[in-house]
């Protein structure tokens, strides 16, 4: 018999601790448990996070543990992640560790397929191809960790480095995980992975699986039959051992962050999970971020560029309308003239056309012009959308939907104005003009499903779909060939969001967007429209300038002390008063102020406070710009005052995230 610490499977804050039992010589770390807790008739699921621990109380009080669930355990290389996640996010034990486990009773039985692998000879690489993939197969046979930054353009074939890098992986018995910023872009890359390696080597893990097939796909690779695990964000926490690769493509992405609990960035997790399996992390991009490229230059990331496209594909020519122009000239249209005839040249030569708006719905506001009043969300602030479809104003941020009225809710003015375009009013718009061509629409609306995002892409790929309107999922990487245009209306759309990324954002955007175009040959277009054509990230993403972005924007943030020259924590306490959360987050604030060690070039905000919610919640909080290397501390203060905030029994409850996405 051995001691062990465990944690147990409650989602209580209370239960947030190590407790030791007593176990079997044969439970290591990571072995799922079940064990007596705290007088409950059953006994209660926990994970075995320690071995070898000496109780630092009576022997008399220590319990046995009850059973060990084999099937349904995790490694130690998961628990160490996950106690790392703690410490880097503020995370509960527990929350972290579930990341890894399973849930459900019944697996999904699945019939085998055939697998019928191609011919080799079918994937002849490119010179700088091949020489991304030696560095990578390389290091992957080592057996050290590393980590590699590709920065490569649009349809420069990156996909197929990742696939030489897992072939490489399962030679050596090895596995490898690989990541998507969408799940519809799984989907797409998982299908082009099976026809290389075969479905049996394949697992996919993503939020839309039911709960039996999750299950079946955990447990395959638990049992070591799937050894690639393709998805989003969470198959990052895939439960394989020996991990040889671990591939991030599209790292920019902001759907690898987490914004619920547990607050996470997959780029720093997956980092760290390579580091403890010595496996190859690679993280690909056209417009990295601007902190992996900082990392790259800085060395913690080895750079591979990728600068010529494959095969017969050529870069599109970009240009920029003024829309201003167009107002003044009398086009109320959201299409520009130079736009509309170039849909109609590109549809005379049977190629195909995407408009772009990283706005979707009909109108993305509702005002009263007489009074001011706009129509927001009670519980999020947000500025509501109008849907026509639904006949609703719908909330962006928590999907609540209100019903829209034809007078003023404050001075009862008749003349309410729907303000502004979304992906509904310029599909609605581009039926109107071209009746005759297969239009289809492709944002979280129309695409809520796995099976709807998939039929989408296949009908716009097989040249059903002549014009396809959508929103930022166009941007993340879909590939398609025979797009002999790309319109991106209103471009400057996310310069004005209110966060310190929206020129990283919209560059993004613009360049990846763009990337859709000429990948089989041939001339292809981009329109930029744009009310601001001076900006000059506009200009740069027109040029296809990422360097002169990134000295610029570099420039920019370390004058400001935005990330990566520090990290972003935002706090914030809720509770049943906005007047007790501002008093909770000031006591916090002024003690992280107090510091006698604090660090140099650290700032904290002034709290903000938020109207009281719907549900009778009210938040209150602030914002730390933590300088390199000082987050730790700040993470470790907040968790001893949360802590310190159990014990009291406050009537409040507080929750940080690290580097969030959104308002900053």
């Amino acid at each position: 018999m051995q001691y062990i610490d465990v944690i147990i499977d409650n989602k209580s804050i209370y239960t947030d601790t190590r407790y030791t039992y007593s176990a079997p010589d044969e439970v290591t770390v990571g072995s799922r448990l079940t064990v007596p807790f705290a007088g409950r008739k059953k006994p209660v699921d926990a994970y075995c996070v320690e071995t070898g621990v000496t109780p630092g109380f009576e022997l008399s009080k220590v319990k046995e543990i009850s059973d060990v669930d084999e099937e349904r355990s995790i490694n130690a290389e998961m628990i160490e992640t996950a106690m790392w996640m703690r410490k880097r996010y503020g995370v509960k034990y527990i929350d972290a560790i579930k990341m890894f486990g399973i849930e459900g009773k019944r697996e999904k039985k699945t019939a085998a397929s055939d697998d019928k692998a191609p011919s080799p000879a079918a994937y002849e690489l490119t010179d700088e191809q091949k020489q991304a993939a030696k560095r990578i197969c390389d290091a992957i046979e080592s057996g050290k960790s590393a980590a590699f930054l590709i920065k490569g353009v649009t349809n420069s074939g990156k996909t197929e480095v990742y696939m030489k890098a897992t072939e490489e992986a399962l030679r050596l018995g090895k596995t490898a995980i690989i990541l998507l910023p969408e799940i519809a872009l799984a989907s797409q890359v998982a299908d082009r992975f099976r026809e290389r390696f075969g479905n049996h080597l394949i697992a996919t893990l993503h939020s839309r699986l039911k709960k039996s097939e999750r299950l079946s796909e955990w447990l395959r690779i638990r049992r070591g039959e799937a050894r690639i695990v393709i998805g989003a964000r969470t198959s990052v926490f895939a439960p394989l051992d020996n991990i040889g690769v671990i591939v991030i493509d599209e790292e920019h992405e902001s759907t690898y962050k987490s914004d619920h609990n547990p607050k996470y960035d997959t780029v720093d997790v997956a980092f760290k999970r390579a580091s403890l399996a010595g496996a190859c992390l690679v993280l690909g991009s056209a417009t990295p971020s601007v902190v992996s490229y900082y990392r790259a230059k800085m060395g913690t990331y080895e750079l591979i560029e990728m600068n010529k496209r494959i095969g017969s594909s050529l870069m599109p020519r970009l240009e920029i309308t003024d829309m201003r122009v167009e107002r003044r000239d009398g086009n109320q249209s959201v299409l520009s003239r130079e736009l509309a005839a170039s849909i109609d040249k590109t549809l005379s030569r049977k190629e195909q056309v995407i408009l772009f708006l990283n706005r979707r719905g009909y109108s993305t506001q509702i005002l009263c012009p007489d009074c001011g009043y706009r129509m927001t969300c009670p519980d999020c602030g947000i500025t509501l959308t109008y849907h026509k479809r639904e006949n609703a104003a719908v909330c962006h941020y928590c999907g609540r939907k209100f019903p829209v009225t034809d007078n003023c809710p404050d001075c009862g003015s008749k003349f309410i104005k729907y303000v502004g375009a979304g992906t509904e009013k310029v599909e609605e718009e581009t039926r109107a003009l071209w009746p005759n061509a297969g239009i289809a629409r492709f944002d979280i609306d129309t695409a809520s499903s796995g099976d709807d995002a998939g039929k989408v892409i296949a009908d716009f790929q097989s040249g059903n779909t002549d014009i396809l309107v959508g929103t930022q999922i166009l941007a993340k990487g879909l590939d398609f060939k025979n797009v002999g245009l790309v319109g991106i209306i209103n471009a400057d759309v996310s310069l004005n969001i209110p966060d310190y990324r929206s020129p990283e954002r919209t560059f993004q955007l613009i360049t990846q967007v763009a990337g859709r175009a000429g990948r089989d040959g041939g001339e292809s277009r981009v329109i930029i429209q744009t009310y601001d054509p001076d900006s000059d990230i506009i200009r740069e993403a027109a040029t296809g300038d990422y360097e002169e972005f990134y000295e610029s924007e570099l420039l920019h943030r370390s004058i400001m002390n935005y990330p990566p020259y520090s990290d972003i924590i935002s706090v914030v306490f809720n509770s049943d008063s906005t007047e007790l959360s501002a008093s909770y987050a000031e006591i916090f604030r002024k003690r992280l102020l107090s510091l006698k060690d604090a660090p140099e070039g650290a700032s904290i905000l002034r709290v903000r406070q938020e109207e009281t919610r719907t549900d009778g919640r009210a938040r209150a909080g602030f914002i730390i710009k933590a300088p390199q290397g000082s987050r730790a501390g700040y993470v470790a203060e907040y968790m001893a005052f949360r802590d310190r905030l159990i014990e009291q029994k406050a009537p409040v409850f507080i929750e940080i995230d690290v580097n969030p996405y959104g308002t900053v």
